[in-house]
């Protein structure tokens, strides 16, 4: 899997693209087929605490699967994204399955 991380609006402390990779790499183990992920992390200036964004595209065969999600950090939001990208996959998986 190819993963393609873009910084909007701060620079990456580090450790935090290794902690992305790490993440989105147990992804594989739900379903083989990912071809790549493309992950956009921004700060918006607002004064509410919640300012890191989110967005992980996945692209895999068929449909690719979409997340967005925001908190205080970012690894917070990438836990969440991640997870929801789990479910999405076994869903999936399910579907193909069901046919």
């Amino acid at each position: 899997m190819t993963i393609n991380l873009q910084t909007v609006n701060f620079n990456a402390k580090p450790g935090l693209d290794e902690y992305v990779e790490k993440k989105l790499a147990k992804l594989e183990q739900f379903y083989d087929k990912i071809i790549a992920a493309q992950v956009s992390m921004r700060v918006e200036n607002v004064s509410d605490k919640e300012n890191k964004f989110v967005d992980i595209r996945l692209e895999v065969p068929g449909d690719d699967l979409f997340v967005k999600k925001s908190g205080q950090s970012f690894e917070e939001c990438i836990d969440l994204s991640v997870e929801a990208l789990k479910k999405m996959i076994i869903r999936k998986k399910e579907k193909t399955a069901a046919k």
